[in-house]
């Protein structure tokens, strides 16, 4: 799922390229896309688009006389931009937003159609959309650590909730966790004052770093290669791979449809954490340290 690096830079193409212009119509493919009855694809078509920005996971556009078009790509979701007016694909194909300068082609790479579309109109509708987390690169670390110290969740779990946090997920988080050599299962009453300036300074870090690699990478080309698992990472979707930090091999635990990936030298103290079905069947079995495994 885009997370807040990949989704500032395609707000940033975005407003570059429907900023102030007129949205001429709204082609919808997918009958599951649009979630909303009112308003309607006629109540926002002819206006002119105010600003691009982003709600937690979300893409906003926003356009004249307080109508928004909020877009949700969930996991599989991607925009493409082409110059002229461009035909919906017809194996992906969600939706196209026809503007003067162009097209934006809503498309979903999965048999399961998450991705969604929401026609809002007016501030408090809007707001409702809002899980509500906050921005990390916005706080300081006092309400950083009151925000995590008010929930009951893990740090992985935490940083991915965006009623806690805006715009981190699975990916990311693996990165922040690893940058701040903490278990991805500690709990935050748990952290030290040194840890949690750790943690939060890693957060910052991460999202900055990323934020300006994937810039660079997209140059002034509308972002195509927007994906969880970038070869530069550290230990997201690098399971079994050297971490680059201590050279031993990256672990993972796989849950529901997420994973935490994770380095056990660097951030558990050698210790294996437990993958419910795996340990379940191995039992006795189960690998508890990383010389274990190794052995």
């Amino acid at each position: 799922m885009p997370e807040l690096p990949d989704l500032t830079v395609y707000l940033e193409h975005l407003e570059s390229r429907i900023g102030g212009e007129r949205m001429k119509a709204i082609r919808l493919a997918s009958p599951f896309l649009l979630r909303t009855v009112a308003p309607s694809i006629e109540d926002v078509c002819g206006r002119r688009v105010t600003g691009c920005f982003r709600l937690a996971k979300q893409l906003v556009i926003a356009l004249e006389g307080d109508y928004y078009l909020v877009l949700h790509l969930m996991i599989a979701g991607r925009l493409l931009w082409h110059a002229g007016g461009k035909a919906i694909p017809k194996r992906n194909g969600l939706a196209a937003f026809d503007f003067d300068s162009g097209t934006l082609v809503f498309i979903e790479a999965s048999k399961k159609k998450r991705a969604s579309l929401r026609l809002v109109h007016g501030a408090e509708d809007l707001a409702a959309l809002d899980p509500g987390g906050l921005e990390v690169l916005d706080i300081d670390l006092g309400q950083f650590a009151d925000q995590l110290n008010s929930t009951n969740h893990t740090l992985k779990r935490a940083l991915t909730d965006q009623h806690v946090f805006a715009g981190i997920g699975n990916a990311y988080s693996d990165e922040i966790l690893l940058r701040a050599r903490l278990s991805p299962f500690k709990q935050p009453r748990n952290l030290s004052d040194v840890e949690m300036d750790t943690l939060f300074r890693a957060c910052r870090e991460i999202l900055m770093e990323w934020t300006e690699r994937l810039r660079e990478k997209a140059g002034d080309t509308f972002p195509k290669k927007v994906t969880a698992f970038h070869s530069e990472m550290a230990v997201h979707g690098r399971y079994r791979e050297p971490c680059p930090v201590c050279g031993a091999p990256v672990q993972r635990i796989k849950y529901a449809e997420n994973e935490a990936n994770y380095c056990a030298r660097c951030q558990t103290d050698g210790r294996l954490l437990a993958d419910r079905s795996l340990s379940r069947l191995l039992k006795d079995n189960w690998p508890r340290r990383l010389e274990d495994l190794e052995s």
